[in-house]
């Protein structure tokens, strides 16, 4: 059985157009992760892709982990709420001063919050002046995502409202997944 997955390609090709969000309802802290760790960064990936497929990094080894995190220009900013996880966003130069914003979203219990758009909008901030950070990279010159529709039903219009647009859609069957849970066996009441 397949199923038929619209993905959107978004981007800025100025920092001017990055547009700012509503603060949440309770204070959220963003801050970046200062050691790359895989540990963390798993942790993560399945927290916030795990009820919404998330599959691509799941056999990674521990040693694909190091060595994705500790590439030049990769970059992992994590929202906190009371001092919990809840949320992140993936950063990653490329060629030609692209930035890619890798991976993006909140653990469950943080959707519809306006997490969100605080998060997606200090993360692009930080795509922007990335070259600031590693010397070697240059300035940043656009900056860039992907979206789907296996994402969750708000993404395409929260980075629309940050001043994204769509430059390309693409559309194509994949194998219907299970959504894998943040670990085997774990589900939400």
């Amino acid at each position: 059985m397949s199923v038929l997955v619209t993905t959107w390609y978004l981007q800025q090709s100025s920092a001017a157009e990055l547009r700012p969000a509503a603060a949440p309802g309770r204070p959220v802290e963003i801050a970046r992760s200062g050691v790359p760790l895989p540990e963390f960064s798993r942790f993560l990936y399945t927290a916030v892709g795990g009820d919404v497929r998330w599959t691509d990094r799941l056999a990674w080894p521990y040693e694909r982990w190091a060595s994705h995190l500790g590439r030049p220009g990769v970059e992992t900013w994590v929202a906190y709420e009371d001092g919990t996880p809840a949320g992140f966003v993936e950063l990653a130069a490329g060629p030609e001063g692209a930035v890619e914003i890798v991976c993006f979203g909140l653990l469950p219990a943080f959707r519809g919050r306006g997490v969100g758009g605080r998060l997606l909008h200090e993360g692009a901030a930080r795509a922007w002046d990335l070259g600031g950070r590693w010397p070697g990279l240059g300035p940043t010159r656009r900056v860039w995502l992907h979206t789907c529709s296996k994402d969750g039903p708000y993404a395409l219009d929260n980075y629309r409202r940050r001043g994204f647009t769509v430059y390309d859609t693409v559309q194509e069957r994949e194998p219907e997944t299970a959504n894998p849970g943040p670990w085997p066996g774990a589900r939400r009441p």
